[in-house]
């Protein structure tokens, strides 16, 4: 997402973001409105933006944390298209509400996407909102090429293929993606040590296509009922030749890309980040007595 798109994201939550008097009156609570916030994430249907909204509230509570500081349920009046006037259902939300609703929503979304690095971050500065949602992209796609390597070695243990033949297999297929350059080659090359996996130091580009091409011989393991190492070795290699080509027609060389920070620590980095939203995050002043008459 580029710094123009996360500016315009940015302005419109800013612009539904509501002030309001805390407890003691002499300072000011940042809120939202769920019926606002819904739009703005790209969500038509109040009932579909509802789905979000419950497993936001089912993950307050299961941190144990006092979902009353965070979601306040009020009504809105609202006009018909025949000008009469009727009640409907709102929720007052505090940023760690809103943080909750972004980690509940779709995330195909761009919005929702982004909505998860404007809440986590308590400065409005969008560079440091684009390096969250940077930092949140990359763990994403480290954890969607785990899953699809899961997924290999389940299925060519099936066809004849052990552990030590699928990383055999695996390392074909970087061979091939890094021009010429094994796993082991792509370590020395980086300095990373020889006990750490290398995609945990690669950029978020160079993880994608690992995982694009290991999700096309999934596919096609199955698809051609491929059996044997062989024959799923080519073709593994054979799908990342094409990711490769593809790469190369955009100017990009994956082998050339450097490494990027370790994923382990990116991965502490956010979870401390984590923890600390809901401390940092103002509470919803109490109910007064008359507000609940």
């Amino acid at each position: 997402m580029d710094l123009q798109r996360i500016n315009k994201h940015k302005q419109s939550f800013d612009d539904i973001c509501h002030y309001i008097e805390d407890d003691n009156g002499a300072d000011k609570v940042e809120v939202w409105f769920a019926r606002e916030l819904q739009i703005i994430l790209g969500y038509a249907r109040w009932e579909n933006f509802q789905v979000a909204l419950t497993r936001a509230v089912e993950s307050c509570k299961t941190q144990n944390i006092n979902i009353d500081d965070h979601f306040r349920e009020v009504t809105k009046m609202v006009t018909l298209g025949s000008g009469a006037k009727r009640e409907i259902q709102d929720f007052m939300l505090t940023r760690y509400a809103c943080y909750l609703v972004a980690q509940n929503g779709d995330p195909k979304k761009e919005e929702i996407a982004f909505a998860q690095g404007y809440f986590a971050v308590q400065t409005r500065r969008a560079e440091l909102i684009a390096e969250h949602i940077e930092q949140l992209s990359r763990l994403e796609t480290r954890d969607r090429l785990r899953s699809s390597e899961k997924q290999l070695s389940r299925n060519i243990y099936e066809r004849g293929v052990d552990d030590k033949g699928f990383g055999r297999i695996r390392s074909k297929g970087d061979g091939v993606l890094f021009g010429g350059h094994t796993t082991e080659d792509m370590k020395n090359r980086l300095g990373i040590k020889s006990t750490r996996p290398l995609a945990d130091f690669l950029p978020t580009l160079t993880i994608a296509a690992k995982n694009l091409a290991t999700e096309m011989t999934n596919y096609n393991v199955e698809q051609k009922d491929l059996y044997g190492e062989h024959s799923i070795t080519t073709e593994h290699m054979d799908n990342n030749r094409s990711i490769r080509q593809m790469l190369g027609q955009r100017g990009i060389r994956p082998e050339e890309l450097p490494a990027a920070e370790d994923i382990k620590k990116v991965e502490r980095r956010v979870a401390s980040n984590e923890k600390k939203i809901e401390k940092s995050s103002s509470k919803l002043p109490k109910l007064k007595p008359e507000d609940n008459e």
